[in-house]
């Protein structure tokens, strides 16, 4: 195994970073980073992991997204993982049985990924000199 150079020895193949009995494959893992990169499917990610289970009409209404849009980024969270749909025995004040839930891989790639860069870049501005001020 090639190793980058530093203080810290790190696979220079990013693959060979999984456990060998790792329940999801390297490819998995890109794809669900690419689902979050884009900007509809984060806000859904980051609504269901923040406010709980909700129902399509719920997503539909708080994050004011057509139909046809929120089931297309829907079922694309849910085919890479990020997000479970299930089936209420009985049907909501709606009328409706289906609603969405962040899975726990959705709660960590949000709290770990993108959220925590965003989280730090107070940090990131102070090691780069970056100030608030314009000329």
């Amino acid at each position: 195994m090639a190793t980058a150079k530093g203080d810290k020895e790190y696979p220079l193949d990013p693959a060979e970073m999984l456990p060998e009995d790792s329940i999801l494959s390297f490819e998995e893992y890109i794809d669900m980073q690419r689902a979050i990169g884009e900007g509809t499917r984060y806000r859904l990610l980051h609504y269901l992991t923040n406010c709980g289970d909700a129902s399509p009409k719920e997503l539909k209404t708080a994050l004011d997204i057509p139909g046809n849009t929120l089931h297309h980024h829907l079922n694309n969270l849910v085919d890479v993982g990020l997000v479970q749909k299930r089936a209420r025995n009985e049907a909501d004040s709606d009328g409706l049985f289906t609603y969405y839930r962040a899975s726990p891989f959705g709660k960590l790639i949000l709290e770990n990924g993108v959220k925590e860069l965003m989280r730090m870049e107070g940090d990131f501005r102070e090691m780069y000199g970056a100030t608030d001020d314009t000329e």
